[in-house]
This record gives C-alpha cells, sequence and structure tokens, in this order.
C-alpha cells in the first residue's frame, strides 16, 4: 500500500489575532444562532481578583473600559422584561479538596484556591449591579458555568432558549460555558464589549472561534437594543 503523504494545512500568516477577528467580524462564514423567544444573561465571575487590576495586578484583567456598565445595562434591561439574570462565582474549600485535578495547577499565589468566601479577592466587584431578591446567584469550581451547576435546570425551569454571556476569562470560563450552552441546545450569544482576559491575543483569537463555531459574537449595542424591543 503507498505512502501517503500530506502537506500542513495550517494557516501561517503574520496578521494578529485582533485583525483575524476583525476580518471575520466584517465578513461573517456561517449564518447566525441569532435571538430565540427568551433569554437569560449569564454573567460569570465577575470578582474582585479578576476585575481589579488596580488591587489584584497578577490576576484581574480589563479589555473594555466598559465592561461592567454594558455588563449592568443588559442585566437591568433583562430583569425589567422578566427575563433572567445569573451571577456565576469561584469559591474553594480551605485545603482546596473540591478543585479536584484542577487545583493541582491553579493553586498559586494569584488564584482563588485557599481563600476565605469573605475575603476582598473573592467579593464581587462593588460595581457590579447584583438584585440579590431577583438574580441568581451560585459558586462554580470548574470553567463551565454549567459544569456541576444548578444553570442548566434553571434554564429550563425558565423556559429560556437563549443565553448571553459576560464575564470573564474570554479565552477560559466565558469559552468553556458558550461551547457548554450551544452543546446543551441554546442558542448562544457573547456580546463583544462584556468580555475580557489577560492578553488581547487570548481575547480575540478566542472571540474568533467563537464566532466561526459556538456563538454569535456581537456588539453589545445589539443586545440592549433587541431587550428594548421586547419591552415595547
Amino acid at each position: 500500500m503507498p505512502e501517503l503523504k500530506f502537506a500542513s494545512t495550517m494557516v501561517r500568516e503574520d496578521k494578529t489575532a485582533r485583525e483575524l477577528y476583525d476580518e471575520v467580524k466584517a465578513n461573517p462564514a456561517r449564518a447566525r444562532f441569532g435571538f430565540g423567544n427568551k433569554l437569560a444573561v449569564v454573567n460569570i465571575d465577575f470578582q474582585q481578583a479578576y476585575t481589579r487590576p488596580d488591587l489584584f495586578p497578577k490576576s484581574a484583567y480589563v479589555t473594555d473600559p466598559d465592561q461592567i456598565d454594558w455588563t449592568n445595562r443588559i442585566s437591568a434591561l433583562a430583569r425589567s422584561v422578566g427575563m433572567p439574570v445569573i451571577w456565576s462565582h469561584v469559591a474553594y474549600k480551605a485545603d482546596g479538596g473540591d478543585a479536584g485535578v484542577w487545583g493541582t495547577r491553579t493553586n498559586t499565589p494569584d488564584s482563588l484556591q485557599n481563600i476565605k468566601y469573605d475575603s476582598e479577592r473573592h467579593a464581587f466587584d462593588p460595581r457590579v449591579e447584583i438584585d440579590e431578591a431577583v438574580d441568581l446567584i451560585y459558586t462554580k469550581r470548574m470553567p463551565s458555568a454549567f459544569f456541576e451547576t444548578p444553570l442548566r435546570s434553571y434554564l429550563t425551569w425558565h423556559q429560556v432558549d437563549t443565553v448571553v454571556i459576560t464575564g470573564g476569562s474570554t479565552s477560559g470560563c466565558v469559552r468553556a460555558t458558550a461551547v457548554d450552552s450551544l452543546s446543551h441546545g441554546f442558542r448562544t450569544i457573547v456580546p463583544e464589549q462584556c468580555t475580557a482576559d489577560k492578553h488581547e491575543s487570548y481575547h480575540f483569537a478566542n472571540l474568533t472561534d467563537l464566532a466561526l463555531k459556538y456563538a454569535d459574537v456581537v456588539d453589545a449595542g445589539e443586545v440592549t437594543a433587541w431587550l428594548e424591543a421586547a419591552a415595547k
């Protein structure tokens, strides 16, 4: 049998991740999933360990300076039309015993392991506007907001068909949640300005991949416009 040989098909070029994202955004290759009948806003890990580079420069990250303002606006609009708003946060036991194998590489000085639940690092950023009487708030321990959490059953109970994902990091928990959201059968939307990462290369590379495969990556204004129309 003759030996089969294949040339490499990996594209190599000098464009930055941001430039590649802009190209995909300007020339979408696939149809959108679009908005369904009812959405939920899933806000991932807006904790000071991740949102306050002034306090925690080794772990926090900001991609868009208006990220939290956009997230608050989208969340408020969703609440105003009776659509669920959800906030996840990360925390572990004092000994990290519930972190599993993940904890063998995340037990570092800038992680959320081995800290108190009431610590400054664990706390939600005071700028985020959470309505504790209405919103769902829960702890997660792995990247996806779906993994071993009440999220899927909560969305099913509320007859949600569309999930809007905000938070961070784009390359980590946002991406993992988006993949799981699509896998569970939800239309999945990521507002570009509402996610963040430690470096723009990770941020834009993952937005590109999400846009090509797993989610509609849209301008945050498109989400607010849809919610404003739903209120009429």
